[in-house]
């Protein structure tokens, strides 16, 4: 079916909220998205941010018509009909309630919230607005990684079997000297969590989509290596989390282990996963993203041994729509995909994947994760969102 929202004799209106980093990558995915896939017109309407003159330098680069300050006003204009909340974790809930009540389709980066309470608020606005045609998603952005597509794919199809075990390890290195500077992310006020929320968050989402299980209990250890950092006016506090360690319970009889941290020295930008069925395994790393390793456990033991698959063929997931085989693609293509979706299930009425209830869950499993830790890595139950939300988590669909 075609969504009732969608404008008639117009493109559908864009308005991007925050121009930093993320900003700048789903700006450049709204950008690239119509020369690559069909999807539906949109014009980048008004990229908004709390400096005039960065924000309207920002948005002539990034192709936005116009910029703005307040992004109150733009989400009540008559010309916005979509809002890609890029702005930091802590003004998601105001600002993805208020333009769901406005009736705009709305893109949120992940995590969805710094607590729990937020997050569940999200999600009842996201069920409410969805009843009235307009639809939500949160950017866990690499659920679009063609090579994690098709690591899912040979997973539904039961290549690897039984699935038993999984392990993630996102690691980063860019706070490992001592004298990094202060920043919003690393104020528990304004970022929620450290590494835990900023990158286990895609850790655990890749363990429960990968497989289409639903963590329901964790054990987790949270460390701060760096207590102060140098800010404006001298050290001040870290008050989030360096690195953080789970080890998660699932359905299925699945167990997971997920760590992740920002002071792995050497490590720029590793999210590897590996998981193990009673068939077969699966292997990814994020620094090579065009690749996955894949070892048939069928096949005799003396042809037996992980192959390396280049994701980069016309039947792979996403790639047909880029280059010419074996011609590879980057990190900000994931973006890019991820607008195609989101475009795509605005276009015909259908709730994108994944959902402001799949945020919710991967936010109480962090929430989890603190407690356990608080509690010195106490088995510490995940609360289930469905039964009162009344809205299945999606995972297989």
């Amino acid at each position: 079916m075609t969504s009732s929202l969608l404008p008639s004799g117009r493109p559908l209106g864009v308005a991007a909220i925050g121009h930093a980093f993320m900003g700048k990558a789903h700006s450049n995915a709204w950008r690239n998205v119509a020369s690559f896939f069909d999807v539906p017109a949109f014009e980048q309407k008004v990229l908004v941010g709390r400096d005039a003159s960065a924000v309207a330098e920002a948005a002539a680069k990034y192709g936005w018509a116009e910029s703005d300050t307040d992004w109150r006003s733009v989400i009540l204009r008559d010309d916005i009909d979509i809002v890609d909340i890029c702005a930091p974790g802590w003004m998601h809930a105001e600002i993805a309630i208020a333009a769901l009540e406005a009736g705009k389709h709305v893109l949120v980066e992940k995590p969805l919230a710094n607590s729990v309470g937020e997050a569940e608020l999200m999600a009842e606005a996201a069920a409410s607005a969805r009843a009235k045609g307009v639809q939500s998603m949160i950017g866990f952005n690499y659920r679009r990684v063609p090579a994690l597509a098709l690591a899912r794919e040979l997973i539904a199809e039961g290549r690897l079997g039984t699935v038993r075990h999984v392990r993630a390890a996102y690691l980063q290195d860019w706070l490992s000297d001592v004298d990094a500077p202060m920043s919003w992310r690393l104020r528990k006020e304004t970022a929620g969590s450290g590494a835990l929320g900023d990158i286990a968050s895609h850790a655990i989402d890749q363990v429960q989509h990968l497989t289409g299980q639903t963590v329901t209990e964790v054990t987790g250890t949270l460390r701060t290596f760096v207590a102060e950092r140098p800010g404006a006016g001298g050290l001040e506090k870290v008050t989030v989390d360096d690195a953080a360690w789970a080890t998660l319970g699932m359905t299925g009889n699945i167990s997971a282990s997920v760590e992740a941290s920002r002071v792995a020295t050497g490590k720029k930008n590793s999210l590897k996963i590996e998981i193990y069925g009673s068939l077969g395994s699966l292997t990814f790393d994020l620094e090579n993203l065009n690749e996955l390793g894949f070892l048939d456990a069928t096949l005799p033991v003396r042809e037996q041994g992980f192959r390396r698959i280049l994701v980069n063929e016309p039947e792979h997931p996403y790639a047909a729509a880029w280059w010419p085989q074996g011609h590879i693609i980057g990190w900000e293509h994931t973006f890019t995909h991820q607008v195609r979706d989101f475009l795509l299930a605005v276009r015909d009425g259908s709730q994108p994947s994944p959902s402001f209830a799949d945020g919710v869950q991967i936010q109480r499993v962090l929430a989890a994760v603190e407690e356990s830790a608080r509690n010195r890595s106490t088995v510490t139950t995940v609360p289930s969102f469905v039964r009162e939300m009344g809205e299945a988590v999606s995972h297989f669909h």
